[in-house]
C-alpha cells in the first residue's frame, strides 16, 4: 500500500509521526510537504498532494490546524473526496458511506494516538456502495456540471 500525506506548518510534526506509524505498517509514503515549521499555504500542498492521490489512485492524509482549510482546497480538486475526520468514527463512515479519498486531521485538535487510530480505521474500511454509490455518482454528477460550465 502506498499513501500521499501532506501538512502545512501547524501539522510538521503530526505528519513526521505518522510517517513513522505507517513505516512501521509497510506502508510507503509520498510526502508533498511542508518539510519545516516555517509558514506554507495549505492550498499549496493540498493542490499537490490531491493531483498525486489522483496520478498514484491511491489514499491521502492531509493535516492542518483545524484539517477545515485544507479539506475545503483538496476538494476543490476534481475526484478528490476529501473528508474532515475528529475521530475514528468519522474516518469509518467517510469511507463507507462516502468512498473518500483523502482524510484531513487538525494538528491542533488531535493527540497522536487518535490521529494514529483515525488513520488506521482510514485506511482499512471498505466503501460499502450499495445504497451510497448512487450518492458519490451524484459528487462525480456535480463536478461534471461545473465543469461544463467553466
Amino acid at each position: 500500500m502506498q499513501v500521499v500525506i501532506g501538512s502545512d506548518h501547524a501539522g510538521v510534526e503530526l505528519k513526521a509521526d505518522l510517517i513513522k506509524m505507517l513505516a512501521k505498517s509497510g506502508i510507503e509514503t509520498h510526502d508533498c510537504g511542508a518539510y519545516s515549521s516555517d509558514s506554507v499555504d495549505y492550498p499549496d500542498i493540498a493542490e499537490l498532494a490531491a493531483h498525486r492521490v489522483l496520478e498514484l489512485n491511491c489514499f491521502g492524509i492531509l493535516i492542518c490546524g483545524s484539517g477545515i482549510g485544507i479539506a475545503m482546497a483538496a476538494n476543490k480538486i476534481p475526484g478528490i473526496r476529501a473528508a474532515l475526520c475528529l475521530t475514528p468514527e468519522m474516518a469509518k463512515l467517510s469511507r463507507e458511506h462516502n468512498d473518500a479519498n483523502i482524510v484531513t486531521m487538525g494538528a491542533r485538535l488531535l493527540n497522536v494516538e487518535t490521529a494514529e487510530e483515525i488513520v488506521n480505521t482510514f485506511l482499512y474500511t471498505q466503501f460499502q456502495a450499495g445504497r451510497h454509490q448512487r450518492r458519490v455518482e451524484k459528487i462525480h454528477q456535480l463536478e461534471q456540471k461545473c465543469r461544463e460550465r467553466s
